[in-house]
């Protein structure tokens, strides 16, 4: 039998999150905002995830404000399918992954591209405090087209225009074989979240680029899982 939950809000000590862990470079449709210029003599499309995490700190409710630092002003968004662990699991198998996986929910990647950017390493641009939305839902993957594999529709919205409009489809590295990746560096644990990758759309990819400035509602939604409603605030304001 199927279940779907609601997903508890970060804040609450019952329920909550332990980490986030994402891969940066996302769909095969991914705009050049995830995907840094292939070094000389590199394929167009990588071999291997590159991984950044993200902590409980940075999580928020799928309908609790989004909080804007001041030490920003290249806010960005990135609508995800998210992968929710089940069961413990290190270096996991095909099946062993498959069994791990409890379900899927969905996250809105919130960045700071000035921060991203400053280094190689892009944690310092996707950690930060009460930035991430993920929710509303848990849903089991016998609930969704394609089970452990889920072709959904994915779509995020600032003040009721589309930005971004793709399927998990194209996604470069599918969510078991994430779990399987992921696992082989560090033991997965019941309530980490793997993001899964985001599609073209995302402001700092965009002709002049576009970013949060504070004020704005952002809507990511994920088809059969549910929508993240969230209005910026600018940190300290947020409820």
């Amino acid at each position: 039998m199927g279940a779907r939950g609601p997903w508890r809000s970060p804040a609450s000590p019952r329920g909550a999150p332990r980490s986030a862990r994402s891969p940066p470079r996302r769909h095969r449709t991914a705009s050049p905002e995830a995907v840094p210029a292939p070094r000389p003599g590199s394929r167009d499309l990588p071999e291997h995830p590159t991984l950044f995490a993200k902590f409980g700190d940075s999580l928020i409710g799928a309908g609790d404000d989004i909080a804007r630092p001041e030490e920003t002003s290249q806010f960005d968004w990135e609508v995800e399918l998210a992968v929710v662990i089940g069961k413990p699991v290190r270096r996991a198998t095909p099946a062993t992954a498959v069994e791990a996986i409890a379900g899927f929910t969905a996250l809105n990647d919130i960045t700071c591209r000035d921060w991203q950017f400053r280094t190689r390493e892009w944690l310092q641009g996707k950690m930060w405090d009460s930035s991430t939305p993920v929710g509303p839902y848990l849903v089991t993957p016998d609930e969704l087209p394609g089970g452990v594999r889920p072709v959904l529709d994915v779509r995020l919205e600032v003040d009721g225009e589309v930005m971004q409009s793709d399927s998990t489809g194209d996604l470069l590295f599918d969510p078991v074989a994430l779990v399987e990746y992921v696992s082989t560096i560090v033991r997965l644990n019941p309530g980490d979240i793997i993001a899964t990758g985001t599609p073209g759309g995302v402001g700092h990819a965009r002709k002049p680029p576009r970013f949060l400035l504070g004020g704005e509602s952002v809507v990511a939604e994920v088809a059969g899982i549910g929508r993240l409603d969230n209005r910026v605030v600018q940190e300290g304001k947020a409820r």
